[in-house]
């Protein structure tokens, strides 16, 4: 990459480093690698809580008050990273959803006040969900004139529309409203997949720039002798592993990976794993003692320096989503699994964008999503079949190709200097 200028750069969102999985991840890789270019990056955050749905050690002595971390590189950027106070209900619903939202855009609202009298940033990067953030955006750029960038994550309200969690009219309308006034007032608008960013031009009535997530081909990778894995997480050899791994909430489905077990019991060598937390972990844990599965094991979240081993254990990788989420998100985890030449079995629908590309590149298995009976058919295929290597290896080129953090971030950099 060629000389360019280095910018200073206001980050907006709750989401941030530590946390491993979903959004902080993503943010926090972002803001490293372009502090690390060079720029002068703040980020206002709150303390980190996901997946856990709780605020992590050693921050919890700090989460009522603000606190500032600096980090500084050798090629002269810097990250400073403002964590703001938040409410974050230990059972997250709707309603509590909202409040959480609202309570970090308050307190962000007074670290914003606060920048406004420094010297001035050049861009300002908002990160939706939740979507109410790129409020602050669009103040920074208003009182002192930088270019904001409004980045969609997931499609929160349609996503809270779809899955019932918000029924009011009156109050969706609101929403879109105000989502509205955000794209008119924003410099640009870009988010993670085709069908999304389709959703989202119909309604900013404007070009949507094409910013997906990445992984990092370096530190995940395919391991040639898988089998001998099994054993470092409590497995047998001939044991043939069917992973999920990810955040655990109610949209994601996932009392179908229970059922399947449930018809499968048959075949003891088929065993289930439920990696990860969230608010509906112990759902699951009751139904798998109430349905008495043996098959099904409950593992925390891995640790990064055993991940990649732990991705490669597993023989088959499940990717669950309900119907109406489907081109509302794009799994994260996913891209993590290509990069391992996983063997991914994954629930999307024809006309949706996971469908699409998946089917194109032939790197994953594709079931509708919602059917049980064919997600359970499939998993018996994929097991009696064990010889998907071109699947596997399709997947491993498709994330060095397209997934690569770095080919990804620098065409976002060169995007900041146009």
């Amino acid at each position: 990459m060629k000389e360019t200028k280095a910018k200073r750069i206001l980050f907006i969102g709750y989401n941030f480093s530590p946390e491993l999985t979903g959004i902080g991840k993503y943010s926090g890789e972002m803001m490293h690698w372009l502090a690390e270019k060079g720029h002068h990056c703040t980020v206002v955050t709150a303390y980190p809580y996901y997946p856990y749905w709780k605020v992590q050690k050693p921050y919890r002595k700090n989460r009522f008050w603000y606190k500032k971390e600096v980090t500084r590189f050798d090629s002269g950027g810097q990250l400073q990273v403002l964590r703001c106070p938040m409410y974050v209900p230990k059972e997250p619903t709707g309603i509590r959803r909202m409040i959480l939202d609202t309570s970090f855009s308050g307190t962000a609202f007074v670290a914003i006040l606060a920048q406004l009298f420094q010297k001035k940033y050049d861009w300002v990067i908002s990160v939706a969900p939740s979507f109410q953030f790129g409020l602050l955006g669009v103040l920074y750029k208003k009182l002192r004139g930088a270019k904001h960038l409004h980045h969609i994550q997931d499609l929160q309200i349609e996503a809270a529309q779809d899955l019932g969690l918000i029924k009011s009219k009156k109050l969706l309308q609101m929403l879109y409203g105000t989502e509205r006034f955000i794209f008119k007032h924003t410099d640009i608008v870009s988010s993670i997949s085709d069908g999304m960013m389709d959703r989202i031009g119909r309604k900013a009535n404007k070009p949507i720039l094409f910013f997906p997530n990445w992984t990092d081909t370096t530190s995940f990778f395919p391991i040639p002798d898988s089998i001998s894995l099994k054993g470092k997480f409590g497995f047998k050899s001939t044991d043939w592993v069917v992973l999920y791994s990810g955040a655990i909430g109610e949209k994601q489905g996932l009392e179908a990976i229970l059922h399947a077990a449930k018809a499968l019991e048959s075949y003891p060598q088929i065993q289930f794993v439920i990696c990860g937390t969230g608010p509906y972990k112990m759902n699951l844990r009751e139904m798998t003692l109430g349905m008495h599965l043996e098959n099904v094991q409950f593992f925390p979240l891995q640790p990064k320096k055993d991940f990649n081993a732990f991705l490669n254990m597993a023989d088959l990788h499940l990717v669950i989503q309900k119907e109406k989420a489907s081109d509302l998100v794009m799994p994260s985890k996913l891209t993590t699994i290509m990069a391992v030449g996983g063997l991914a079995l994954i629930t999307a629908n024809p006309e949706s964008t996971l469908h699409k590309v998946v089917s194109k590149y032939e790197m994953g298995l594709l079931v509708a999503a919602e059917n049980q009976q064919v997600l359970i058919v499939a998993i018996l295929e994929a097991y009696l079949n064990k010889d998907n290597k071109s699947v596997k290896k399709a997947a491993r080129v498709y994330a060095e190709q397209y997934l690569a953090i770095n080919k990804i971030m620098e065409a976002f950099n060169c995007e900041l200097h146009r």
